[in-house]
């Protein structure tokens, strides 16, 4: 074999190595990517929820601010604490002065996430008023969310947790909501894709 056809052949054999090593490149790009089934099946149209886990310190400090940033301590003046039950603290003006008042409910948490507030001690001041009377009064006289519902005669709060509006349509739902045992979880709800 003569020089020049030794070079004539191995330069053949060069170029249909870099041709083959393109089309394989090709071909390999263009190939879907491997199981890619599960990215197709999930259905952006499903409520993706992710458990939270609290205590009754940081439940306090957020359940408050809200309270402030929404604007619903007005000019009667009232804070929530979560101890073993949920305490109301305020202040009625009354005869030219303020009466203290402190309410106490037991908590529950209700299967469709909301919460429930039985009424179990009230006092103003020293005096002993009827139960339905005063959350009669608090329903009238304090500012609070539209998902807070105060029930006097049944002495009850019921706090609708599906219907707080939340940034980007964030749902909370209640899942376990006992105080005594500060063993608080909520479930956050995202809303689909619009």
């Amino acid at each position: 074999m003569q020089k020049k056809d030794k070079w004539k052949i191995l330069f053949f054999l060069l170029l249909s190595f870099v041709i083959l090593t393109l089309a394989s490149l090709l071909i390999l790009v263009n190939l879907p990517v491997k199981d890619n089934k599960d990215i197709k099946n999930i259905n952006r149209d499903e409520i993706a929820g992710f458990n939270i886990q609290t205590n009754k310190e940081d439940l306090n400090v957020l359940i408050n601010r809200y309270l402030n940033q929404e604007g619903f301590k007005g000019s009667i003046n009232y804070d929530v604490l979560l101890k073993d039950d949920v305490e109301l603290y305020g202040t009625l003006p009354a005869f030219g002065n303020d009466l203290e008042l402190k309410l106490t409910f037991e908590p529950k948490a209700l299967k469709n996430g909301d919460l429930l507030l039985k009424q179990k001690s009230i006092s103003v001041g020293q005096m002993k008023l009827p139960v339905s009377y005063v959350l009669n009064i608090v329903n009238n006289r304090f500012k609070t969310p539209e998902w807070v519902i105060i029930q006097p005669n049944d002495k009850l709060i019921y706090v609708s947790l599906q219907n707080m509006e939340l940034d980007s349509g964030l749902q909370v739902k209640a899942k376990k909501f006992d105080l005594k045992h500060d063993d608080i979880s909520f479930r956050l709800m995202v809303p689909p894709e619009k």
